[in-house]
């Protein structure tokens, strides 16, 4: 790991959104980070810190730039600050498209910038705490995966900006849980999804249920919804961000060939058929020294001085084409409809 405690980073922040005031907060509160200031064409935001209406009107030198600016503009800005020099951290999904973000790959390559892109939930210690005990066999050999993840989010969330339409949660919210599946279980290798009702009256997927099968074999399911309250998704279950309640409660079960473990609990069972019930096996859950935030801004740092990222834009591509797939599969009629039985 670089000496980054002595060699202070000058970092852009770039999107003034809610996450992008998160990335900014961290960026202030970091020994080996200099705010640069924050570009975003509302001048009315954190207007007590450098502003700038656009990326284009940053004079000063630059070591980093985090874009935290809506999907659909994640490539055309990490293509403008390649062309600066400015290595960067970009966050998920790592682009609207395949092509914008093999696009903004190409360009990387060419001018020799490091990407990582923002899929933070990677640093959570109980996540690398899991992916080691399923690769170390703990449970055996995964069978299933159960991810549930449902909450309400208030409606002024859509209102009057680029959620109103495309604010899918697949693409904001389950594009994480794809890529910790990914990180924890494998390759995801088929989709099948289908869509819920709209209770907003809107056009964008609102819940659904979807099919996963994993390149070892493993198999899984998701359901979602962003209309119903309730103490299941990551979110509320480690706490992790400040703007959602936190409620501890498990919102991911796997089972395995010689037992099984809920998240983020750790909670784990041990077993060996049905004629005696799976008894509970004492598991301390890893905890964090630094929040996931914290220890994505650490690693960038060390990205800037020469680290290879933890993730970059080539892996976060892949979690982004299971994204819009599912996003395929959700906007499509049902392959099969039941029959009417009636008539």
């Amino acid at each position: 790991m670089a000496n980054w405690r002595r060699d202070v980073k000058r970092i852009l922040v770039v999107g003034g959104g809610l996450i992008g005031i998160r990335h900014l907060q961290a960026v202030q509160a970091h020994a080996a980070c200099e705010l640069v200031g924050l570009a975003d064409p509302d001048m009315s935001i954190q207007s007590d810190v450098p502003r700038f209406a656009k990326v284009g009107d940053v004079r000063g030198p630059v070591d980093g730039v985090i874009i935290a600016t809506p999907t659909h503009l994640h490539a055309s800005h990490g293509i403008e600050a390649a062309e600066r020099g400015w290595h960067m951290l970009i966050e998920k999904p790592v682009s609207e498209t395949l092509e914008s973000a093999k696009k903004l790959e190409m360009v990387l390559r060419s001018k020799n910038i490091r990407a990582l892109v923002g899929h933070h939930r990677r640093y959570h210690a109980v996540v690398q705490q899991l992916k080691a005990c399923l690769e170390d066999g703990l449970i055996g050999q995964v069978v299933n995966v159960s991810v549930l993840w449902a909450m309400r989010k208030p409606d002024i969330y859509f209102e009057g900006n680029w959620r109103t339409d495309g604010g899918s949660p697949v693409m904001i919210n389950l594009v994480h849980d794809i890529d910790i599946l990914r990180f924890v279980i494998g390759e995801i290798t088929e989709t099948v999804a289908l869509k819920g009702r709209s209770l907003r009256g809107s056009t964008r997927v609102e819940s659904g249920a979807i099919a996963l099968a994993f390149e070892n074999g493993a198999v899984g399911t998701i359901s979602f919804s962003d209309t119903t309250p309730s103490p299941w998704g990551f979110e509320a279950g480690t706490g992790e961000n400040p703007n959602i309640g936190t409620t501890k409660q498990d919102m991911m079960w796997i089972t395995g060939t010689k037992g099984a473990i809920s998240f983020p609990s750790m909670a784990v069972w041990k077993g060996t058929d049905w004629g005696t019930a799976a008894q509970p096996v004492a598991f301390e859950p890893a905890q964090n020294t630094r929040t996931p935030m914290e220890a994505q801004l650490d690693h960038f740092v060390d990205v800037i001085n020469g680290d290879e990222p933890l993730i970059n834009v080539a892996d976060a591509a892949s979690t982004l084409a299971i994204a819009q797939e599912l996003e395929n599969q959700l906007a499509s009629p049902p392959l099969i409809k039941p029959p009417n039985l009636l008539e």
